[in-house]
C-alpha cells in the first residue's frame, strides 16, 4: 500500500488514545486546526461528533488492521503506547498508513534508579541525547502483558516502545517526552497538584527528602499544542517538552501555601525514601533546548503554576 498524498489544509490525523486530559484537548486543537480527525480508542469515550471514531483494542493486531481498512493519514499520534510489544503492532499496522509517527512519551525515560544512563554533570537539564532509541536494547520476551510488571517497569516500557519505533525506520518518528503535566483541575486524574493544595489547606504534613532536586512540568494545554505543532514539523527523534523554570519540591509546595494562606509543614524521609510527589533524591530536569531551536516557545512555569493550583483548589477534594 502506497500513502495517499493530501491537500494543504486536509491533514489527516489519526490519535490512538485521546479520550482524556491532554489527548481529548489535542483533539480539539487538531479540529480547529482543521484537520480530518480519527480517532481509535476502546470505546469508553467517544470523542466530538466531527471526528471519526473507530473502536477498537489497539493491542489486537487483527481486529486493528481490519478496523483501519484501506484508510491512510498524513500523521498517527499514539497517546498510549506503553511497551515495545504494542510498538510493534502499532508499527506493522501503519507501517503503509502513514508518512509522520508522534508518540508520547514521559522525562521517566531519563530515571537513574531505573536503567544505565549516559551520565549528565550535576545540575544540567538532561539532553535528548541521553536516552538514544535508535540505539536502545529492545526485549520483547519480557512480561509486558502482566499490569504489575508494566506499572514496575513503566519507563523501561516506554523506553523499549520508542526503540521499537525509531528502529523500525518505516515513516518519520518522534517521541515527544513530556514534563510532569499540570493543570485543568480535575482533568488533572493523577492528583498530583490536590496532593499539596489538600495537604496544605489541611496542614497535613508533606514528606520531602533532604536534598530534594529540581524537576521540570508543562502545562497540560502546552503540552498539546506542542503536540499539534509536533504532527505537521519535520523533525525525527526523540523531543523534550517542559516549560521554562525547573521547579523542587519546595519551590512548589511555597506557591501553593502562598495562595492559599498556609505556612506548609515538611517532614524529612532519608535518603531513597518515599516522598511527595515531585520530591526526587536524583537528577531529573530536561533540557528543552531541542524544542526551541525547532522552532516551539514554551511558557514559563511560575506563569501558569498559579492558575493550575487556583483550579486544583476549586476542584472537589478526595477522600484518601
Amino acid at each position: 500500500m502506497t500513502v495517499g498524498v493530501h491537500s494543504e489544509g486536509m491533514q489527516k490525523s489519526c490519535v490512538i488514545g485521546g479520550s482524556r486530559y491532554f489527548g481529548k484537548l489535542l483533539v480539539k486543537r487538531l479540529l480547529t486546526a482543521g484537520h480530518q480527525v480519527t480517532v481509535i480508542n476502546r470505546g469508553s469515550t467517544r470523542p466530538p461528533a466531527d471526528v471519526e471514531h473507530l473502536v477498537v483494542d489497539r493491542d489486537d493486531e487483527p481486529a486493528l488492521t481490519a478496523a483501519l481498512g484501506s484508510r491512510t493519514f498524513d500523521v498517527v499520534v499514539d497517546q498510549v503506547c506503553y511497551t515495545p510489544v504494542q510498538a510493534a503492532i502499532a508499527a506493522r499496522a501503519f507501517a503503509d498508513r502513514t508518512r509522520r509517527y508522534v508518540m508520547t512519551s514521559t522525562i521517566e525515560v531519563y530515571d537513574p534508579a531505573t536503567a544505565a544512563l549516559l551520565s549528565t554533570p550535576a545540575g544540567t537539564p538532561v539532553p535528548e541525547e541521553t536516552v538514544d532509541p535508535a540505539a536502545w536494547r529492545v526485549a520483547m520476551d519480557l512480561p509486558w502483558h502482566d499490569d504489575a510488571y508494566l506499572e514496575a517497569h513503566y519507563a523501561e516500557g516506554k523506553r523499549q516502545a520508542e526503540a521499537v519505533l525509531a528502529q523500525e525506520g518505516l515513516f518519520a518518528f518522534t517521541s515527544v517526552r513530556s514534563a510532569h503535566v499540570l493543570g485543568g483541575g480535575a482533568q488533572e486524574f493523577t492528583g498530583r497538584l490536590a496532593h499539596y493544595t489538600e495537604r496544605v489547606t489541611r496542614g497535613e504534613e508533606i514528606t520531602v527528602h533532604a536534598h530534594a532536586l529540581p524537576t521540570v512540568f508543562i502545562h497540560y494545554e502546552e503540552l498539546a499544542d506542542l503536540l499539534l505543532w509536533a504532527t505537521t514539523a519535520d523533525f525525527t527523534g526523540p523531543l523534550n517538552a517542559c516549560s521554562d523554570g525547573p521547579l523542587d519540591v519546595r519551590d512548589l509546595t511555597t506557591l501553593v501555601a502562598t495562595q492559599i494562606g498556609r505556612t506548609p509543614v515538611y517532614r524529612t524521609v532519608p535518603a531513597g525514601g518515599q516522598a511527595s510527589p515531585f520530591s526526587f533524591d536524583r537528577h531529573y530536569a530536561m533540557s528543552n533546548a531541542r524544542a526551541k531551536d525547532l522552532g516551539f516557545a514554551f511558557s514559563r512555569t511560575t506563569e501558569w503554576l498559579p492558575g493550575a493550583v487556583a483550579e486544583a483548589l476549586t476542584t472537589e477534594p478526595s477522600t484518601a
